[in-house]
């Protein structure tokens, strides 16, 4: 055919690397089924792969890997029609630039086949990660009281941080803000019927129900407090990439930080 040897194994190769890169992308798309193709992109970059998000688009759009949104009804958790004090957003114009600054607090439901589970969760504004979780049948302040022990026990928190919630009951009750005040917490709460003033929180359910809750039929309770946990530390906060964080996991940001401010800590992990 007149060819030179190395365009026919030019070609060759190309065809095989092909091949291979839609592999790894089906790989990644059945382990992070809602991953849209940013995301995609950024974790094979990671990986080391020459690669733009076009030609991810484009063979994630012709495999049929692009994820659709799902709607769902929307059920309240918040009751503020209380008597207990209510305390002022000090969130707004905040500058969150450090680890352990702002706490954000939040509370969402999982239906299974004959009730609803309630989830309460504590988010590190900073790094977006997990701290503190609990599940219960019940929504009440034992509840949110667990999801804050849990946190402050993986954290232990210097005094002066800011806990950020909504003004539902769970989260003014005396007990809870007595919890706070032990600590040294600083309370902060949003206006109210506004969700935006807890965005951190919101963004963070929102990945759970689509990324998890969304794709599994829980039964029982069992079934969820074996999906949520394991969701939450080895998916959330181990490997999923946040696109606020550099596309990192906010473990794996939160140890970046930690070396970048404790340099001789990063010489000394080096030389070992």
């Amino acid at each position: 055919m007149k060819l030179p040897r190395r365009s026919y194994y030019y070609e060759t190769k190309g065809k095989s690397s092909d091949n291979v890169l839609k592999a790894r992308m089906s790989d990644i798309c059945l382990e992070f089924s809602r991953y849209g193709y940013r995301r995609v992109t950024k974790q094979l970059q990671r990986e080391g792969w020459i690669v733009n998000h076009k030609k991810v688009l484009r063979i994630m759009r012709e495999k049929g890997w692009l994820c659709h949104p799902r709607k769902k009804k929307w059920i309240a958790t918040t009751n503020s029609n209380h008597g207990f004090q209510i305390y002022p957003n000090l969130v707004k114009e905040l500058d969150i630039n450090a680890i352990n600054q702002l706490w954000v607090a939040d509370i969402t439901y999982i239906h299974i086949l004959t009730c609803f589970v309630y989830l309460a969760v504590i988010l590190d504004a900073y790094s977006r990660k997990a701290v503190g979780y609990a599940l219960s049948k019940h929504i009440d302040t034992n509840l949110t009281l667990d999801a804050l022990h849990m946190a402050i026990q993986d954290r232990q928190p210097e005094p002066g941080c800011i806990h950020h919630s909504d003004r539902g009951v769970q989260y003014a009750s005396s007990e809870y803000v007595k919890e706070l005040k032990i600590y040294g917490f600083q309370i902060s709460m949003s206006r109210k019927g506004n969700p935006y003033d807890n965005a951190y929180a919101e963004s963070f359910m929102k990945t759970l129900k689509s990324e998890e809750v969304y794709l599994w039929e829980y039964q029982t309770m069992a079934d969820v407090q074996k999906r949520i946990p394991y969701f939450i530390e080895d998916v959330y906060n181990q490997k999923r990439l946040h696109s606020s964080l550099g596309y990192r996991p906010p473990c794996e940001f939160e140890a970046m930080i930690t070396l970048t401010q404790n340099p001789c800590q990063s010489t000394l992990i080096a030389s070992l």
